[in-house]
């Protein structure tokens, strides 16, 4: 089979591997769309796993089932996840799945840019579900950013009609602009170097827009009636970003980090300030079984809109291209690799 091998961001080749034989408990699935993530091109963190078959937001079709597998069978339309957690640990038990030393282990074989997939069993037990028909292959491809989204949130515990402020309108501050917006919140504003995407936000549901050069905490003000966002949701690593978001944050509210920045790099945080103001700090990974049922309930139920966000759609042989494209993050918003199109 043919398969999109990562060595670089800038060298990404397409090789051949043999077609994975589904075991026990396990499936073989042919995969139909893979969307390309933003961890997907972090050279920091890349680099050191190449050459390795990458992709996890995948969709496909049930080809071939190993003995004793039930509730699936050939022909599913399926969605599923790389990471799964154990149920069963210290931090499953207590709500922190994530954390799960499993959920850092498991692996797809051997990735989702490849024209097949086998899903180990214990991928196919608590991370594969079956695909709506009303969804196609394409939006099934947003269920696991999209529970990362409901995760975070979730983790967080925003109440309702909080002022939210989400800081870059990628994919994820997109879909946290949905989510959000469909939680009820008062006043819901985004920020972006980028005007299109800003234009997008207030098109999915963002109440205000605010170019990320303006002066963010006084137009939150203004749109906030004098007080700043209850939470702030950051969606990019960038230091600018992350300072901005430090400046936003009201009294007594929360600073929720879904983006990183770099392994190792470290960021000055006014712990007097978040101290005196009794200012939060949460962060969110991954998301459980539990958050992707979610996602695949809000995309089905239409109330998270996917279709705009996907600006390329390539085969497993313009794989590099669609590396580049997303590593940019220029023209692009989500780019899906369709391993089985010509």
């Amino acid at each position: 089979m043919r398969v999109a091998m990562y060595y670089s961001n800038d060298d990404v080749r397409l090789e051949e591997l043999p077609v994975p034989k589904a075991g026990p408990g396990e499936l073989l699935m042919r995969v139909q769309a893979s969307g390309i993530c933003g961890t997907d091109v972090l050279e920091w963190y890349r680099r050191k796993q190449a050459p390795r078959v990458l992709g996890h937001e995948v969709t496909g079709e049930v080809t071939a089932v190993g003995d004793g597998v039930t509730g699936f069978a050939p022909g599913d339309r399926i969605v599923t996840t790389h990471h799964v957690p154990c149920n069963d640990c210290h931090h499953c038990r207590s709500g922190h799945a994530s954390v799960c030393q499993l959920m850092r282990e498991t692996h797809f074989d051997p990735g989702g840019f490849a024209e097949y997939l086998r899903l180990p069993k214990v991928n196919v037990d608590s991370g594969t579900f079956l695909l709506p028909d009303s969804l196609s292959f394409e939006q099934g491809s947003f269920v696991e950013p999209l529970g990362c989204v409901v995760r975070a949130q979730d983790h967080a515990r925003a109440p309702l009609q909080e002022n939210v402020l989400v800081i870059g309108t990628g994919i994820a501050g997109l879909l946290h602009v949905q989510v959000a917006r469909s939680r009820g919140v008062k006043t819901l504003v985004a920020t972006d170097i980028n005007d299109e995407r800003l234009r997008l936000a207030r098109s999915l549901g963002a109440h205000h827009t605010v170019h990320a050069t303006d002066d963010v905490p006084a137009r939150l003000r203004e749109a906030c009636g004098g007080r700043l966002a209850d939470l702030v949701i950051v969606c990019t690593g960038a230091a600018p970003a992350i300072r901005q978001a430090f400046q936003s944050v009201e009294r007594g509210g929360k600073l929720l980090f879904f983006a990183s920045t770099p392994a190792g790099h470290e960021v000055p945080m006014p712990l007097y300030e978040m101290w005196r103001d009794e200012v939060g700090l949460v962060t969110s990974y991954g998301a459980s079984p539990r958050d992707l049922k979610d996602a695949v309930d809000l995309l089905a139920g239409g109330t998270v809109n996917v279709d705009e966000l996907v600006t390329h759609r390539l085969t497993l042989a313009e794989t590099g291209k669609g590396f580049q494209l997303v590593a940019n993050a220029k023209d692009s918003l989500k780019v899906i690799i369709e391993p089985q199109r010509a």
